[in-house]
């Protein structure tokens, strides 16, 4: 397997390393905000509408009870001998007010019912969520922390000069010095002229 680096560009490295800080950074807000909505619905939900439907089925009761007396006053107070008072507005303010009790049971029951399965989801998205920020604190400064080893390593790869072109210059400077060794040596070693006997070269 080969070892050799096969970059192409050194600026797509920086660019993912940039776009993983600004990913880490623009989600962890993202989950933040998103936790914090989270646990005011949960609060509203849980506290406030059981708190408020609570104290509004004690207000709608009160109510009937008022305006089940209103019609008893009015059926004692108006009857004309044996004459039956209509007491129209008070029956009518009576089924109003039970109408508003029955809603405020209603909407108090669904509270309760509702209350347990909310805070699990939310429990459960909280597990889900708690899972997603050990990516961005942890897996995403790890991935930065590699390509920034990546860029050194390559920055330094850069700085070195090329091992090949290192060597054939040393094999041309050996060559060049071979020969002029050897050159010497061959002249060396060719026999000087005899001289014959008339004192001249042959």
């Amino acid at each position: 397997m080969s070892t050799q680096a096969d970059v192409k560009s050194i600026d797509t490295i920086t660019f993912v390393k940039t776009a993983i800080a600004a990913f880490a950074q623009e989600t962890g807000q993202a989950a933040t905000e998103v936790e914090m909505q989270a646990q005011r619905m949960i609060d509203w939900i849980c506290i406030d509408q059981a708190a408020y439907w609570k104290a509004e089925v004690r207000r709608a009761a009160d109510q009937v009870n008022q305006a089940m007396k209103d019609l008893q006053h009015c059926r004692t107070y108006k009857k004309v001998g044996n004459n039956e008072p209509a007491c129209a507005e008070e029956k009518k303010a009576l089924e109003k007010a039970k109408k508003r009790l029955e809603r405020a049971e209603r909407k108090a029951e669904a509270v309760r019912r509702w209350t347990p399965v909310v805070r699990q989801e939310f429990q459960e998205a909280g597990v889900r969520l708690t899972r997603f920020r050990e990516v961005i604190d942890i897996d995403c400064p790890r991935a930065m922390a590699r390509l920034e080893q990546m860029l050194r390593s390559l920055d330094e790869y850069s700085s070195v000069s090329s091992p090949a072109a290192s060597g054939g210059a040393g094999r041309s400077a050996g060559s060049m010095a071979r020969e002029s060794d050897e050159q010497p040596s061959a002249t060396a070693a060719s026999p000087p002229p005899q001289p014959d006997g008339t004192g001249s070269a042959p």
